[in-house]
């Protein structure tokens, strides 16, 4: 594992505790000797966390569209790749990454973390996905993943390919034992 893929918010959210753990993170990741893969801003969470890791003396790999990029939202001290659109933006962050982590953050960070999971069970993407379910802000999404699994849209096997948890040890663990999941079937 080198490159871990964040995905956070472009706002900061209403409790200092989003942004500690954005510092917490970016410190992981440089104290892990991982290079950071993010959406490649400079506001909200992705700011924080891309400017922490950059203090520390990490690597950040920054992959912003070029609507965004135009609106001057772009974080410039990293290696930044701008692209057409959020489709390639996401692809892009999915192959410069070995796996993904997820902060709090809006629409935009819950729909890329969930499609690099779901490629995972497509056989499109074998990074592993984390939440870091910071002071249990995805705890309502983690029941809606075991709701899945209870009605059997999601198998038991794949649900635990999915990790929630406020422990960078413990996502970390996770990431470096992780085994993709099998490529899914489907009866004739």
């Amino acid at each position: 594992m080198k490159k871990i893929a964040v995905y956070c918010g472009a706002a900061s959210g209403n409790d200092k505790i989003y942004q500690k753990s954005a510092l917490q993170l970016a410190d992981w990741l440089v104290a892990n000797d991982l290079e950071l893969v993010y959406g490649g801003g400079k506001v909200g969470l992705m700011g924080i966390l891309a400017s922490e890791v950059r203090l520390q003396g990490g690597i950040v790999h920054g992959v912003i569209t070029q609507e965004l990029y135009d609106r001057k939202t772009a974080f410039k001290d990293c290696d930044l790749q701008i692209v057409s659109d959020m489709s390639v933006r996401k692809k892009t962050m999915l192959d410069l990454s070995d796996g993904c982590i997820a902060l709090p953050g809006g629409p935009g960070t819950l729909e890329e973390i969930i499609e690099a999971f779901s490629w995972a069970r497509l056989g499109d993407n074998s990074n592993p996905s984390a939440f870091f379910n910071v002071a249990g802000y995805y705890d309502p999404l983690k029941t809606m993943f075991d709701q899945m699994t209870n009605k059997e849209f999601l198998s038991v096997e794949d649900r635990e390919k999915l990790l929630f948890s406020d422990s960078l040890d413990n996502i970390y663990h996770f990431m470096e034992n992780y085994i993709p999941p099998k490529i899914r079937t489907y009866a004739k």
